[in-house]
This record gives structure tokens, C-alpha cells and sequence, in this order.
């Protein structure tokens, strides 16, 4: 077998042959890897010499553009990382980021023109939350240089910057319009694999496993579901949505939380020495409450590794929409420069033996992440799965090659793309009037007036901050005057802008994290999982017979 370095073998030539002989097969020319460094340097200087666009020569792009390009042959997951992709790559797996700790938003006017951005909240403990800025605090100025006029994007870059360094902030206080000068020490802002935790209903707990699984995932999952139990809590949705995955080794942990000891969790298998194994529970004692794990197109990887490992063993309920089918393992190498390869070395495959990847043979990476990835069709019936079939502990018929096909498929709500532009232009007027309301500048309504520092880590009710009709009416007054919108527009998405105008109030209130529980009230897919949890727990108990008649379970 030829590989690199090796020498091709002299060929035959075709004017030296008998006649009459059979033509001899010329000899494959071997590559080798001083031609394709010899190739390289030369197009670089062909380039460099005679280039005549508009373009700078980047070599970094050039570089970086070449070796994705070399990866996206053999897989879609394989990437080249630059000096400052791997920094913050490294920094993502940390749960971290560094900046000031706050999330903002920008308000434009009647004609689409952004006026200014605002805090919208910080994070408990980050500089933004330590040096006193609130919601409703006017962004003037970074660091000498003018933040108004510039959408949030903008200013979030001109926020964030390395450990240690210096932000200094004007801002225009909310209550009072006077302009303050802030100066914060950039620092580590936490951002948390479960990023909000509750009871959602009475013996029912909910956490949002929706940021990925990074170096803390398993520490703050023990700690969520130890404070959800001491609140009550029997049951639980662990909700995968839009969960990309990470570190294998935090969903293995997740799901040894409920397996039993022996019972796989997941195979590796890959071709060089040490890559293939078989990893297997280790918990004595398995939690057997009852589970209903949420997934959709967007849960990948790890997720899926997890899902997968309760869902074959009968643990687990899985809900929502067939997953994203990224079942290759990538390994970090380290490269010189600071910059790194994520090179994949293996497949990874479920206790019942199903492969996750979904087919990527044709090598069209736009096809792979669209037509059959995140951006499929969601209005179209899951398609029926085509790979080997395999069954559960309990004999439930599952499948290969496509992600993991949940036990009950729920679209996701949608709405048509106009009624979506006409909603985005409202969450102006709902900012607008909030920042308004915040203040207690609303006639009627000085009790919606917050006056304290954001509590962190609140279960809102019904009670918080209601929008009543006469407080809908009163936005209805204010968008229509200022912001030229019909009172039939604003009618046809009344609920909307409850929503999102409640949301506004228990962001400035509770924080970000603590807000998204409103939305939650209105997720038909969180809904309809927390009713499916009496079958859930049928699955449960079956699971819990089964492996009582299996000395070691998932062991192939």
C-alpha cells in the first residue's frame, strides 16, 4: 500500500512495448508531502507577486481558507482553529467569557433608526452587576469613543474585551437622565451550560441544558437538580433544545445520573490505538425519576449522545424533533503558533449499537447543514428513517444513521415570515414603553415602578408584573402615537405583546435568565412534554423491571 513519502516506481514507457504485448499500467504517481509544501509556497508567491484585486493579501485567511478547504474532504466537522479561534474556543469550553457581564438591546425610532443601547440586565457577581448598572441605563460612551447611533452588536464588541482590562462607561441613568461615568475591570463572566432552572409546575422541574456541555455542566446539574428536590421536585424536563453538545465526558456523567451500573452509555469506535472503547455506567444508585428529555434539529453531539444513551435504555422519553446526526468524535491537536486542528479519529454509536452521523457521503456542506440539517423544513413530516433497525432494553424499535428520532415527534410553532417582520418592528415600541413603565412615568401604573437592584434566582407567578387589559391599552395609546403602528396592527399580535412587554419587566426585575420563564408559558413543545409526563413515568417503571432481570444490561 503507497502512502506519503514514499517513492513512485519508474514508469514503463509506451514506445518500448512488444508488439503485440499488453500495455503495462502506468503507476499512480505517490504524493508526497514536500510536493504539496512545495506547491503551496509557490502559489503564495505567484499571488503575491501578481496579484491584482482590490484584496490585501491575508496570509492567516489564505492559510486558514486552505486547510478548512484539505478537512471538509474527508467530514463536516473536522476544523482548523487560528491562534485566536482556539483562545476562544478554549474560553467556550470554560463556560466563560470575558467582558463587563451585561445583556443589551438597542431602540430605534418611528423610522427604523437606532437611538441608542441600553442595559438590559447583568449577571449576578459580574462587573456590570458589581459597579451598579441597571436596566434602562443609556450607553453614551466606551472608552472615549461615542456608542450612540450604533446597534447593540456593535457596541457588545467595543464592550468585551481581554481579563483585566479597562471599560470605562458614561451612561445616562434611567431614572434621573443625568450622565455618570462607570469604570469596570473587564473580568470572567460566567455563562452557564443549565441556564435557568425552576419548578414549573407543582412536583415538576424544569432545567434548560441549552448551552452546551462544557467543563461545569455536571457540577451545575448536580446542584440544579439537588435544589429542585428540596423544593419538591418528583419529576423533571431536561430540555437538549438548540444544545450543540461539547465535552463527551460531561453528557456521560448526565446520563450515569440515571443509568444503572454496567449499563453502556455509549461506544467509541475509531482506528488508531486507544480511540476505541466501550464506556459504561458506574451509579450504584440511579435516579428513577421520571424524564422527559426535549430535543430539536438543532441538538447535536453530545446531546445526542445523551439522549440516545436514555432513550435505549427505556429511561427517558425523548421529545420534540429528530436531532441534528453528529455522531464524529474530534480530538483537539495542538499546532505550532498557538493555533490547533479538531481532526476526527472516531464514530460514536449508542447502547443499542445505532450509529448517530447522518450521511454526508456527496460532500456538500451547505446540503448537509440545510437540506437535512439545521435548516430543513420544519413544516414537513419527520422523514421516515432509513437506517438499521435496532430495539431499546424494553423492545421499542429504534433507528441508525439519523440522529436520534424522538418517541413523540412535536413540531415546533411557526409563523409566517411577514407576520415575523411585523412582530420584530413591534419590540421597539414595547422597549420604548417599558423603559417608560420601569420608572414609574406611566400614568396609573406607578406600581410597575422597579425600584431595587435585580433578585437573582426568582420563580416568577402569574402575579409578577401582569399585563392587564388596561395596561395594553395604554401601550396600545403610546405605540400608536409614537410610533405610527394601527390599532388593528397591534390587535392581530396582542398576545405578542404581552408577552414580550412582560418579559421587558421581569428582565429589569429578575434578570435575563429568570425572564425566559414568561416565554416558557407559551412553548407549545415545553407544554405538551410536561403533559407526557404520566408516560414517562410508565417508562420508568418498566425500565426499572427490566434491568432488575438483567444482571449487566447494555453489554453487547
Amino acid at each position: 500500500m503507497t502512502g506519503l513519502g514514499q517513492q513512485p516506481a519508474a514508469a514503463t514507457r509506451a514506445d518500448n512495448v512488444r508488439p503485440g504485448a499488453k500495455k503495462a499500467d502506468t503507476p499512480k504517481k505517490v504524493v508526497r508531502v514536500e510536493d504539496i509544501e512545495k506547491d503551496i509556497a509557490e502559489a503564495l508567491t505567484v499571488i503575491e507577486r501578481n496579484y491584482g484585486g482590490t484584496k490585501q493579501l491575508n496570509y492567516n485567511d489564505v492559510m486558514k481558507a486552505s486547510i478548512d478547504s484539505m478537512l471538509h474532504t474527508l467530514d463536516p466537522h473536522s476544523n482548523y482553529f487560528d491562534a485566536k479561534e482556539y483562545e476562544e474556543f478554549r474560553t467556550d469550553q470554560s463556560s466563560r467569557y470575558y467582558g463587563i457581564g451585561a445583556t443589551i438591546g438597542d431602540l430605534s425610532d418611528a423610522d427604523g433608526k437606532v437611538i441608542a443601547t441600553y442595559i438590559k440586565a447583568t449577571f449576578d457577581g459580574a462587573p456590570a452587576n458589581r459597579a451598579g448598572l441597571r436596566y434602562g441605563d443609556k450607553i453614551i460612551e466606551v472608552n472615549g469613543t461615542s456608542m450612540l447611533g450604533k446597534p447593540f452588536a456593535d457596541v457588545r464588541g467595543f464592550l468585551r474585551g481581554p481579563r483585566g482590562t479597562p471599560a470605562k462607561l458614561v451612561v445616562e441613568r434611567l431614572a434621573t437622565g443625568k450622565r455618570e461615568t462607570v469604570d469596570i475591570i473587564r473580568d470572567a463572566v460566567s455563562q452557564p451550560s443549565i441556564g435557568e432552572y425552576y419548578m414549573i409546575r407543582p412536583g415538576v422541574g424544569y432545567l434548560a441544558m441549552r448551552g452546551g456541555f462544557n467543563q461545569t455542566t455536571y457540577a451545575e446539574f448536580v446542584a440544579a437538580t439537588r435544589e429542585l428536590r428540596a423544593k419538591g421536585m418528583q419529576q423533571m424536563v431536561i430540555d437538549l433544545r438548540d444544545n450543540g453538545g461539547g465535552l463527551v465526558s460531561q453528557a456521560y456523567r448526565v446520563a450515569n445520573t440515571f443509568l444503572k451500573r454496567d449499563q453502556t452509555v455509549f461506544t467509541q469506535k475509531g482506528r488508531i490505538e486507544g480511540v476505541s472503547d466501550q464506556y459504561r455506567a458506574d451509579n450504584p444508585a440511579p435516579d428513577k425519576s421520571p424524564v422527559v428529555v426535549l430535543v430539536n434539529r438543532n441538538t447535536a453531539s453530545a446531546s445526542e449522545i445523551l439522549a440516545g444513551a436514555l432513550q435505549d435504555h427505556d429511561r427517558a422519553l425523548i421529545v420534540g424533533e429528530n436531532t441534528f446526526g453528529k455522531g464524529l468524535v474530534q480530538n483537539p491537536f495542538q499546532l505550532e503558533y498557538g493555533s490547533m486542528l479538531l481532526l476526527t479519529i472516531a464514530k460514536y454509536e449508542t447502547p443499542a449499537g445505532r450509529l448517530i452521523q447522518r450521511d454526508y457521503s456527496n460532500g456538500n456542506l451547505y446540503d448537509y447543514y440545510t437540506e437535512g440539517g439545521s435548516f430543513r423544513d420544519i413544516t414537513a413530516d419527520p422523514a421516515k428513517p432509513t437506517g438499521a433497525e435496532s430495539r431499546t432494553d424494553g423492545g421499542r424499535v429504534v433507528y441508525s444513521g439519523g440522529g436520534i428520532n424522538p418517541d413523540v415527534p412535536i413540531k415546533p410553532d411557526t409563523i409566517e415570515l411577514e407576520r415575523a417582520r411585523a412582530q420584530q418592528k413591534l419590540t421597539n415600541p414595547i422597549f420604548a414603553f417599558a423603559l417608560d413603565l420601569v420608572v414609574g412615568r406611566v400614568k396609573g401604573f406607578e406600581n410597575y415602578k422597579i425600584e431595587k437592584p435585580i433578585t437573582f434566582g426568582y420563580d416568577i407567578s402569574k402575579n409578577d408584573f401582569p399585563v392587564t387589559p388596561a395596561l395594553y391599552d395604554s401601550f396600545k395609546a403610546f405605540a400608536v402615537g409614537k410610533y405610527k403602528v394601527t390599532p388593528a396592527q397591534l390587535d392581530r399580535e396582542r398576545e405578542f405583546i404581552e408577552r414580550t412587554l412582560r418579559t421587558e419587566l421581569v428582565t429589569a426585575a429578575y434578570g435575563s435568565q429568570t425572564s425566559g420563564q414568561v416565554f416558557n408559558e407559551y412553548d407549545d413543545q415545553l407544554l405538551k412534554a410536561i403533559e407526557l409526563l404520566p408516560q414517562a413515568k410508565q417508562l420508568a417503571l418498566d425500565s426499572t423491571k427490566n434491568t432488575a432481570n438483567k444482571p449487566n444490561p447494555g453489554i453487547r
